[in-house]
């Protein structure tokens, strides 16, 4: 065994590589007060990301500057109160929003874009908009992928995408949704793919991209595994644990190819 001692290292300097709550210290057997302000104020933050108003109309008008036709559908939950209480309503549109969809269906599309509020409109304000303008020339390189169509939801859960997808006919549903707040995060935006969308799809058949927010992944990161993910779900014609996320491997391919020799 070497005779070098490992260098000591403050455990203050822990927090220098992570948000999370750590070497926090103390005040005799309770928290020091800055850290309990803090967590209290991130609570507060994560509570208020929770219940925060969904600014439909923005987001429609905002991704129809993109150039992007976009309809407005809502689940069955009438109100938050509803969606928190009852997931389940969080998962089936309400019925004037299936015949209107169903109403505006040309036939079968490649993929669909549904964008709902899910636990925080914050992060789908904050996020989705930029997401999808560096998503969008992405889908368009070389083999290109048709996003045939936008859907902005309130009131919506993960699972609300399948029924969506399905009565658009859509080969692949790409849902972004707010994320459950942490403390760390009450703004976090979630993507989660499923090939061949359809009520009662699980959680293992779709791939999810996380952490989508300023001090998680960027958005530029995000764009480009999703893009991976359309393009190789297309094509293999699955998602979820059958398809394993590679995109990091093409990624570093193209910076390879990109380097001077």
């Amino acid at each position: 065994m070497s005779d070098r001692s490992v260098p000591a290292r403050p455990i203050l300097d822990l927090r220098s590589f992570t948000p999370a709550r750590v070497a926090l210290g103390r005040s005799g057997a309770s928290l020091p007060t800055t850290a309990l302000l803090d967590f209290t104020l991130d609570h507060a933050r994560a509570r208020d990301a929770v219940h925060a108003a969904f600014d439909a109309p923005r987001l429609v008008a905002d991704l129809g500057a993109l150039g992007l036709a976009v309809s407005e559908v809502r689940s069955q939950a009438v109100d938050r109160r509803d969606y928190l209480r009852r997931p389940d309503l969080g998962r089936q549109l309400d019925s004037g929003s299936a015949k209107t969809l169903a109403r505006g269906t040309a036939g079968p599309c490649q993929l669909a874009l549904v964008i709902g509020d899910g636990l925080s409109a914050a992060a789908v304000h904050a996020h989705a908009v930029t997401l999808v303008a560096r998503l969008l020339p992405l889908l368009a390189e070389g083999d290109v992928v048709a996003l045939d169509h936008v859907v902005v939801a309130s009131g919506a859960r993960v699972a609300l995408g399948d029924e969506i997808g399905a009565i658009l006919g859509a080969r692949m549903a790409l849902m972004l949704i707010g994320e459950r707040p942490g403390l760390s995060a009450p703004d976090s935006l979630g993507a989660y793919l499923t090939f061949a969308p359809k009520p009662g799809r699980t959680d293992a058949e779709r791939n999810c991209v996380s952490n989508i927010h300023k001090a998680g992944l960027s958005h530029d990161e995000a764009a480009f595994k999703i893009a991976w993910l359309v393009r190789e779900g297309l094509a293999r014609e699955v998602t979820g644990v059958a398809l394993k996320d590679e995109s990091a491997d093409r990624a570093a391919r193209r910076i390879g190819t990109a380097l001077p020799e």
